[in-house]
């Protein structure tokens, strides 16, 4: 009999490298074997085969069948995606659908008993595989949405093992999918006019989306940061499509269900301070992406920051100047990109009420400088933008002048136009500018330098922080549409560093 090769892909981190299963039928006593490290869910993929072929009216071979996943060095091949290419194999082998149709396809998708296709998880890398080769690809029903967002890809869904085989029978083919772009939802975000007050922190907000710098707000309770980085999304630049497919990447190898209505928005995470390091940088076996890969070119939300455990913020610090994290192992490494902007909210002392004029704060200078001390000066010193959000003024909440509150829609245009500068100049945000083209485009004049100079060693900043206030000045420069770092812009940056 025929050996019989299906095409199919594993997952591996945000890749989906490719798995050939070779099926082999030969005479000698009843029995299946799976080799080529299959996890757990492979090897108990026979049982659930032979119950779904025989439930279909097919043979199930009374003879020797071994099953090869190649490369068999490949480690993790793991879940149920390779139930239907072991049964297409079996089927093949055995010459009950024709073999020499399968060359064009790739497959992919969890049998039931009774032969129906559940969906699988990470199915956007595998289409984004599969499209670099230029094959077809047969899925469940269930995930052709998602897999159909990669444009020019032949999406064949199925919802039964039958249907499969009698495309490929050329008895009735399946249907290609087209994804409805009517599901994607225009609705729109939460707006920055709800904030009422707080100009400053509105102007640093902006600041923040327009060179995708970080943000730490500090303030008593009550006083809008959680309101106001819950809008930073709203105001940001709407992702591109390429952007798009490696953020939902993210989320499909997490298992998550995937919503046509986030597509293109900027996800936005904010995990409670009892999340673990692991939760944050991700982890497992097999590793998963964490809170920081999850909000991949979005904003990851770090709400009460001091209240998480010192160790698990320690673990952003690499992430946020690499953008990416690698989880090892001790026979393999998972890398996934962490590309996320990071906003954080904090009271400036345990009680929150640090210089109140109804004088509600009794905290000790001890008390206050062992809650600031709880957040490393190595952390801090990695976010761009520090600023106080005060108190409101009496009788700001009752406001109903509406002729200067400016609404997210209004902000975000300012931000996409310095954002589009910036792509213009050097391809990327300021923020991610290194030390070689922070020289040559955050040029200052002479008296610039020298204030700029005297207010590092006033404020005993570091030579990252030198550099972070200079791409926030070259931001601020964008936003005024100036070609040059005035010194304006420059005096503006500065009071965005000195609260902490």
């Amino acid at each position: 009999m025929p050996l019989a090769i299906v095409h199919s892909r594993a997952s591996s981190g945000i890749d989906a490298p490719p798995v050939a299963i070779e099926v082999h039928i030969s005479n000698g006593l009843p029995s299946l074997s799976i080799v080529g490290l299959p996890e757990a869910a492979v090897k108990e993929s026979k049982d659930r085969v032979r119950s779904a072929l025989l439930n279909t009216d097919f043979e199930f071979p009374t003879k020797r069948i071994t099953i090869n996943l190649a490369p068999a060095d490949l480690p993790k091949k793991e879940g149920g995606r390779f139930d239907l290419p072991i049964a297409l194999g079996i089927l093949a082998a055995s010459r009950q659908i024709p073999h020499n149709t399968l060359t064009d396809y790739e497959f992919a998708g969890e049998l039931a008993l009774s032969g129906k296709l559940r969906p699988i998880s990470g199915m956007l890398p595998f289409a984004l595989a599969t499209k670099k080769i230029n094959r077809n690809l047969v899925i469940p029903i269930h995930n052709a949405d998602e897999a159909s967002l990669v444009s020019d890809i032949s999406i064949l869904p199925a919802k039964h093992l039958l249907e499969v085989c009698t495309h490929l029978k050329g008895e009735k083919e399946l249907a290609k999918h087209q994804l409805l772009t009517t599901k994607f939802s225009n609705i729109a975000e939460l707006d920055l006019a709800d904030v009422r007050g707080q100009y400053h922190a509105k102007r640093a907000l902006e600041i923040a989306a327009a060179g995708q710098h970080g943000l730490l707000m500090v303030g008593p309770p009550g006083t809008g940061k959680t309101m106001l980085a819950s809008r930073l999304p709203g105001i940001l630049p709407q992702m591109t499509d390429d952007e798009s497919l490696k953020t939902a990447a993210i989320h499909s190898i997490c298992g998550k269900v995937f919503n046509l209505s986030k597509w293109r928005k900027r996800p936005f995470r904010a995990p409670h301070h009892t999340a673990s390091s692991i939760a944050l940088v991700g982890g497992g076996n097999p590793p998963k992406p964490g809170e920081i890969s999850l909000a991949h070119n979005g904003v990851l939300f770090l709400d009460e920051l001091p209240e998480f455990n010192r160790q698990v913020l320690e673990v952003l610090r690499e992430p946020l100047e690499s953008g990416d994290v690698i989880i090892s192992r001790a026979s393999y490494q998972s890398q996934f990109p962490a590309q996320f902007q990071l906003v954080a909210a904090m009271n400036p002392c345990p009680c929150g009420y640090l210089g109140d004029s109804k004088g509600r704060c009794h905290c000790t200078v001890k008390q206050i400088q062992q809650y600031r001390a709880k957040i490393s000066g190595p952390l801090l010193d990695r976010i761009d933008m520090h600023i106080e959000v005060p108190s409101l003024p009496k009788g700001a909440l009752s406001e109903t002048n509406n002729q200067n509150i400016e609404t997210s829609s209004r902000v975000r245009s300012r931000v996409v136009a310095a954002r589009e500068k910036q792509l213009a100049r050097q391809n990327k945000p300021n923020s991610t500018l290194i030390s070689k083209e922070v020289e040559k485009i955050c040029k200052l004049t002479t008296n610039d330098k020298i204030l700029l100079e005297a207010a590092t060693d006033r404020l005993g900043l570091s030579a990252r922080a030198y550099h972070r206030i200079l791409k926030i000045a070259r931001t601020i420069a964008d936003l005024d549409n100036s070609k040059d770092i005035c010194s304006e812009h420059l005096s503006e940056a500065l009071s965005y560093r000195g609260f902490i």
